[in-house]
């Protein structure tokens, strides 16, 4: 159970920093949530091609959660119109 909450705190956290780096302000809990789980996911998988891992600690996942979160918005970004 308490790995539960530390990931979904994590996932917002990463949501949240993301959603700094790329646009200025966070999304609200839910969608920096879902951000930041995906992103995890797909920094992992990215980051993995490349050879980089960061090993399992907190720091490192935060780290590769929030890269593929910004990964996720600028890929998103791409297919938004302005």
């Amino acid at each position: 159970m308490r790995g539960i909450i530390l990931s979904i705190l994590l996932g917002a956290l990463a949501g949240y920093l993301a959603g700094k780096i790329m646009k200025g302000g966070g999304f609200g809990f839910w969608i920096n949530l879902l951000v930041g789980i995906v992103g995890g996911f797909l920094g992992g998988k990215v980051l993995g091609w490349l050879g980089i891992a960061w090993g399992s600690t907190l720091v490192g996942q935060l780290v590769t959660a929030v890269i593929g979160a910004v990964l996720l918005l600028w890929i998103i970004s791409l297919f938004k119109k302005k």
